[in-house]
């Protein structure tokens, strides 16, 4: 079942202070969801996608949390609960993409990756499930990267726990599908955030449509999976070319 008006549902989105988050945040608002706004250090850019949010006429809630941490993913949903509803649109976006080559990576480097970009998501999902199974209606989009499909630049942290979040995605959603509640991923090639910034490795040329992608684009196809109920247990893959598929 399409659902072309998102008017109050909640939506939760994690990282949504700045980058692709905050696209998705703002897009998910206009189409009439009233947005949780989570964020771990930004409290300035937070408090400006929250503004913006309200002046699309919708209710919103910024919360400080590390979503790698249980016991903050906890206390954020109790705080949204309160304010907002309990979210039936869970969009995982959270992460980081620190590079480190194969001769300087540590186990630190790969366990703070693993928590932030894959852990995270699974904690947020288990708490968000509860409700969204009782409402028998619920979307959840995790973002992984082209770097779990090709290996890509930033190391085997960053593209490991993104390929993570493929195969979390394929169990949910093979076990959610009778329930209302479809999970899938988006995949997205180089995309022109601060992140990217970060990685002079990147550049467009690496990109067969010769440039980088913009978190508009990325927030058009998250809007497109909120509102389509048929697809499920899917990746898409949204890179400029760079990983045909």
């Amino acid at each position: 079942m399409s659902v072309d008006d998102l008017t109050g549902k909640v939506a939760l989105v994690t990282g949504a202070s700045r980058g692709i988050g905050r696209a998705i945040a703002l897009a998910l608002a206009n189409a009439g969801a009233n947005i949780a706004i989570n964020y771990r250090n930004r409290d300035n850019e937070a408090n400006e996608v929250l503004l913006q949010v309200r002046r699309f006429g919708r209710l919103a809630v910024a919360v400080k949390a590390d979503v790698s941490i249980p016991a903050d993913v906890g206390r954020m949903i109790g705080i949204i609960e309160g304010e907002l509803g309990s979210p039936s649109i869970l969009v995982n976006n959270a992460g980081i993409g620190t590079m480190h080559y194969i001769e300087d990576i540590t186990e630190k480097d790969w366990n703070d990756t693993i928590a932030v970009n894959l852990t995270s998501a699974f904690l947020t999902i288990q708490a968000v499930l509860p409700a969204m199974r009782t409402l028998k209606w619920g979307r959840i989009i995790s973002l992984s990267s082209v770097a779990a499909q090709i290996g890509g630049v930033v190391g085997p942290h960053y593209a490991a726990s993104k390929a993570g979040i493929l195969g979390l995605t394929h169990y949910y959603a093979a076990h959610l599908a009778k329930e209302g509640i479809t999970v899938n991923a988006i995949a997205p090639g180089p995309v022109g955030t601060e992140m990217a910034a970060g990685l002079p490795q990147l550049k467009p040329d690496l990109v067969p449509v010769g440039r980088f992608g913009t978190v508009e684009e990325i927030a058009d196809v998250a809007l497109m999976l909120v509102r389509n109920g048929y697809i499920t247990g899917q990746t898409i893959n949204i890179n400029g070319g760079r990983y045909p598929s």
